[in-house]
């Protein structure tokens, strides 16, 4: 039997590379700029441009926009029939009290 070798000396380690950011691809138009506010849930994306008094609703690949007018929208709640309801400053914000926007 042979006598047992000694062990190699353990390589130095390579630098691991920086994860990447996880973004997602941006579906609203570039013109509006980045949203105070995005997410999604139940197939149905929203951005929210306080700025430019919109609401970005995006279900089954159709964008729509809606005029937010005064209303701070920071979030959407849990959807009710169907239809989201969004956070504001004041209370819910249901789809239906706002005016679709071209």
């Amino acid at each position: 039997m042979e006598p047992m070798k000694p062990m190699k000396p353990m390589e130095p380690m390579k630098p691991m590379e920086p994860m990447k950011p996880m973004r997602s691809e941006a579906w609203w138009p570039e013109a509006l700029g980045q949203p105070a506010s995005s997410g999604g849930q139940d197939g149905l994306r929203y951005a929210v441009f306080p700025d430019r008094k919109r609401l970005l609703i995006e279900r089954a690949g159709r964008v729509e926009a809606y005029d937010t007018g005064g209303r701070r929208i920071s979030g959407v709640q849990q959807a009710s029939g169907g239809e989201p309801v969004f956070s504001g400053e004041d209370g819910p914000v249901r789809l239906g009290e706002l005016r679709k926007a071209d």
